[in-house]
């Protein structure tokens, strides 16, 4: 190198002009070459020379395209791809802070310390080298650059909200790939450029980009190495990424040199993050604006004096450390690894047993991994590669052909395409290597051939997937600021210039999702301009709809039809809630009063309706004292309180306030106070979403079906939330309370202390078999033992499902009387949660007298109707079976012994920080003998079958089950009943019998 060599350093931020810099020093030399760190960025400059000098006098070199006219004088190369030995006038090296780099900074270095120009070399970077060039580069000038616009900090933005020309930075494919996505949708499209994008690829997505087809970019960080775009602001999508090696924090000189980006010329620029990323630091920013860094300190280093004796020297001479305090050992690279791995296989040790034969190896194992596969795959294939160079000088034609026929294929989605680039890549690779195959012309334009027909195809589902054609047509009419013909069909569809874009849904224009960003915006307003007088036409007919057109959801919603038209809103009063209208605001203040008022009236009748009974209670101006009292609670509690919680003001109340609490229908159950009417399922839907309402809950509780007896008992769902479905939890399951209190009434007739059996009527009435029955009366505090017995096949003793009480005295089955239901609870009756008590010794048990306060249960059919909480013929089950009365011989039966055990449940169940019980009644309270003696009807019991209903969750009805057998419980005769004497029907029947 001549004595009058320049060596230079231009150092500073990014947008200073270094590489134009460059360019116009190199053309001012009569060779040059410049070393680039990427591919995409050194067909820029090639480009570029290419424009100022013609192709005929510049080469480009990099790892895949070799373009070396014969009379090249200007050489632009990947730093890897540029040829030594060549005694250019200029060289530059770009990006020269990429000594650091972990992966490839040993390839930087090496060019910083041994490749020179004979006139002039040019290092170009960042400030940070300053040092290392100092101590490295003997008579190294320094240039030092300024930003020529300025670069400042905007903060956090959601994708959505991004200004127009921002370009977003990802640090995976996954992550480019949503992000443009999201684009997509709220802003009409972006262009992806990533450096594994072949030029071809890349130069067709800038395009839309700088010809403002879309405004956002997309990238890698790949922008980030000296790419030059029209970019306002950029926007870091996350602030770390991964190095090959492990997930690591950027650091700011890193993100400096990609938000430089911003800004071109003297146009300032911004960078920020997205909404997912956080904040940057504020010392960060202020690094990143000011341009001041920490400088760099060690520079990786790999010898390149490489020793080919053999592969174990050569090996050596690669993990070789520098003695130099300003280098380091550069960490171990994917080429060492296959050198290492490939080494150890007996055929390559004995193939690689010269120099050449070393050398050529270590060629091969320089291949790069452009697929991304596996080390020991990757290993396989160079190893195949290096057989067929060793054997034979070249890799066969129909070897490589079959390879590159494997691969050309363009059909298949964007990751099916940008794999077959990666792959065509390697044999590119191989194509520009000298004497590596027959016909070097010939397979590297067919290589070429191949990637240019992939990258067209990936630029085509690339603009497919992420740029939506028909919305950047109607953006650029949008911007020309023509009008756009909106119009509503008779089904409600919207569509602009003909194009279907959403439809009316309610009274809320519903956009279709293909239209984003601004055109959305632009769209839904000529849409809504449309929909204008639509909107008065739908009120009217929304405010003349009858009430079956109108319905609520479980959770509050309004709906009318299957659209949803508004919601219920907490009120002043929990029996009072307001109503919310989902209406948009071009329709008018007009149209939504309307609306309001139409839900209004709505919810308000329904109410009125469904909560007749306790709206009366509320009004009724004759209660007064502990009655007025007790109804308010009643009222609180929306239909429903169990006894323990009022067992104090239930022993308050006389016999005429509960009589004037009965006149509402009021039940005093052994476990439950409730209105009978309310556990209809309209009335309990009604109730869970206005006590969900009044409660501020998020999600709301679900009624169960209609019709169940009994519905599973789940341990997380509130006590509270099956007391207002109308259940209670017992064991396993939760029974309906109406069904509970009708089973009390039949335990309270058992010898609860010598223990009792389960008869037909108790089965009957919750649905279940008798192992679930013995469950059931576990959770309500009593034990039960089971036990075996030969079972009595006495044909009077068999009861099958088929039977039927007949309601007429005498009768063997034994029957439920309905009318009775409303005087079941005997007044002052323990709870048998805290004391047993056998049927012969309840005190109490007069009866008061009929002072023509009628029970709701009054009328014996009364029971046949009631919207599944009455129990119908067809509710009945009669569950389990006996063996066939055909059978000879002897059969084992199981039953069950109950004795009253104490308050026994699945377990404490927490609800409003206080621990409850879930299980039987407590407190040391006697039930209520609640009603008068009403008219019995013939023998004092109803017609037809007493107490049905469903089984369990998804049971069937079970009222008639034709002859499936007997059940497998056990038969009692039944005891004659005595004759009431104050009965009308009593001396006739008397009189019969004497006679008789």
């Amino acid at each position: 190198m001549p004595q009058s060599a320049r060596i230079a350093a231009v150092l500073g931020p990014t947008n200073t002009g270094k590489t134009h810099y460059a360019i116009e020093r190199m053309l001012g030399h009569r060779t040059g070459m410049i070393g680039l760190p990427l591919r995409l960025l050194a067909r820029e400059v090639y480009d570029k020379i290419v424009a100022a000098r013609g192709p005929s006098v510049v080469a480009l070199v990099t790892g895949e395209e070799r373009i070396v006219p014969a009379r090249a004088q200007y050489w632009v190369c990947t730093v890897e791809a540029m040829p030594e030995g060549m005694g250019c006038d200029f060289v530059a090296i770009d990006e020269i802070q990429l000594c650091a780099d972990p992966e490839r900074g040993h390839v930087f270095t090496d060019r910083l310390l041994r490749m020179r120009g004979l006139h002039e070399t040019l290092f170009l970077g960042s400030d940070t080298m300053r040092g290392p060039i100092a101590a490295l580069v003997k008579g190294c000038e320094f240039i030092r650059r300024e930003r020529m616009s300025q670069l400042s900090y905007l903060g956090s933005k959601k994708i959505s909200r991004m200004p127009a020309r921002s370009a977003i930075v990802g640090f995976s494919v996954d992550n480019v790939y949503a992000i443009a996505e999201l684009i997509r949708r709220t802003k009409g499209g972006a262009a992806v450029v990533m450096g594994a994008l072949s030029p071809r690829t890349r130069n067709a997505q800038v395009d839309l980009y700088q010809n403002g087809e879309v405004d956002y970019l997309v990238a890698t960080d790949a922008i980030g190495m000296g790419l030059n775009l029209d970019i306002d602001h950029v926007a870091f999508s996350s602030l770390t990424k991964f190095d090959g090696r492990r997930m690591r924090e950027l650091q700011p000189n890193e993100l400096a040199q990609i938000a430089g980006r911003a800004g071109r010329g003297m146009k300032p620029g911004t960078f920020g993050t997205t909404g997912d990323a956080g904040q940057i630091p504020d010392d960060w920013v202020e690094a990143i604006t000011s341009h001041s860094f920490t400088p760099l300190r060690k520079l990786n280093w790999r010898n390149p004096a490489l020793r080919f004796g053999s592969i174990r020297t050569l090996i050596e001479s690669l993990e070789k450390s520098p003695n130099n305090e300003w280098l380091m050992k550069a960490r171990e690279a994917d080429d060492l690894q296959v050198l290492k791995s490939l080494g150890n296989e007996a055929e390559i040790m004995a193939r690689a047993s010269d120099p050449r034969s070393v050398q050529l190896l270590w060629d091969v194992c320089r291949i790069p991994d452009f697929r991304g596969i596996s080390h020991a795959e990757h290993a396989g294939l160079l190893q195949v590669i290096f057989q067929h160079l060793h054997e034979r000088g070249e890799i066969p034609r129909d070897f490589m052909a079959r390879q590159v026929k494997r691969i050309d294929r363009t059909d298949g989605d964007i990751d099916t395409l940008s794999k077959r680039l990666a792959y065509i890549r390697t044999w590119t690779y191989v194509a520009q290597r000298r004497s590596w195959v027959d016909d070097e012309s010939h397979w590297r334009e067919a290589t070429r051939a191949v990637e240019d027909a992939l990258s067209d195809a990936l630029h085509e589902r690339l603009t497919q997937r992420f740029v939506d054609r028909r919305t950047s047509v109607l953006l650029r009419r949008l911007k020309q600021k023509e009008a756009l013909l909106a119009e509503v069909n008779d089904k409600g569809e919207v569509t602009v210039e003909g194009e279907f874009v959403g439809r009316l849904e309610g009274f809320r224009f519903r956009q279709d999702q293909n239209a984003t960003g601004q055109e959305a915006k632009t769209l839904k307003q000529a849409s809504l301009q449309a929909l204008a007088p639509h909107f008065h036409l739908r009120a009217d007919r929304f405010y003349n709809a009858p009430d079956t057109e109108i319905d609520f959801t479980e959770q509050g919603g309004l709906m009318w039809g299957d659209q949803a038209v508004g919601k219920l809103a907490k009120g002043d009063d929990p029996m009072k809630p307001r109503v919310v209208a989902f209406v948009d605001d071009i329709a008018g203040p007009d149209v939504i009063q309307k609306v309001e008022r139409r839900l209004q009236h709505f919810i308000d009748r329904k109410i009125a309706a469904l909560f007749e009974p306790l709206l009366n209670l509320q009004r009724d101006e004759t209660l007064n004292g502990l009655a007025r009292g007790f109804a308010f609670r009643m009222v609180e509690n929306m239909g429903i309180i169990p006894r323990n919680a009022v067992a104090d003001e239930v022993k308050q109340l006389d016999q005429e306030a509960r009589g004037a609490l009965r006149k509402h229908g009021m039940r005093f159950g052994q476990y439950t106070i409730f209105m009978p009417l309310l556990l209809k399922p309209a009335p309990t839907r009604l109730r869970l979403v206005l006590w969900s309402l009044a409660n501020d809950l998020d999600s709301f509780p679900e009624a169960p079906p209609p019709g169940l007896v009994t519905v599973p008992n789940i341990r997380d769902v509130p006590m509270q939330h099956y007391t207002l479905a109308g259940y209670r939890p017992a064991g396993e399951r939760s029974i309906r309370i109406d069904m509970l209190e009708r089973l009390a009434d039949l335990l309270r007739a058992q010898d609860s202390r010598g223990g009792f059996e389960a008869n037909p009527d108790m089965l009957s009435i919750t649905g279940m078999t008798l192992e679930q029955f013995a469950d059931l009366m576990g959770g309500l505090g009593y034990r039960a033992e089971k036990a075996e017995r030969n079972k009595v096949r006495a044909a009077d003793e068999v009861v099958t499902e088929t039977s039927e009480p007949t309601g007429e005295p005498g009768a063997d089955e034994p029957v439920f009387d309905a009318a009775r239901e409303e005087e079941a609870t005997p007044a002052a009756m323990a709870d048998p949660a805290e004391t047993p008590v056998a049927a012969d010794e309840v005190p109490g048990t007069e009866t008061i007298a009929d002072e023509g306060i009628a029970p709701v249960d009054e009328d014996p059919e009364a029971v046949a109707v009631d919207d599944g909480i009455a129990e119908t013929p067809e509710e009945e089950i009669l569950p389990g079976s006996a063996p066939d009365e055909a059978l000879a011989g002897p059969e084992i039966e199981v039953f069950y012994t109950f004795t009253w055990g104490g308050n026994r449940n699945r377990g404490p169940r927490r609800e409003g920080g206080r621990e409850r019980d879930g299980g039987g009644a407590r407190g040391g309270e006697r039930g209520e003998r609640d009603g008068q003696r009403g008219a019995r009807g013939k023998g004092g019991a109803p017609k037809g079958k007493g107490g049905g209903g469903k089984k369990g969750k998804g049971g069937k009805p079970q009222g008639d089950r034709g002859d499936k057998g007997p059940k497998t419980y056990e038969s009692r005769p039944r005891k004659e009943q005595k004759i009431d004497p104050d009965n009308p029907f009593a001396a006739a029947l008397m009189g019969f019998k004497s006679k008789s």
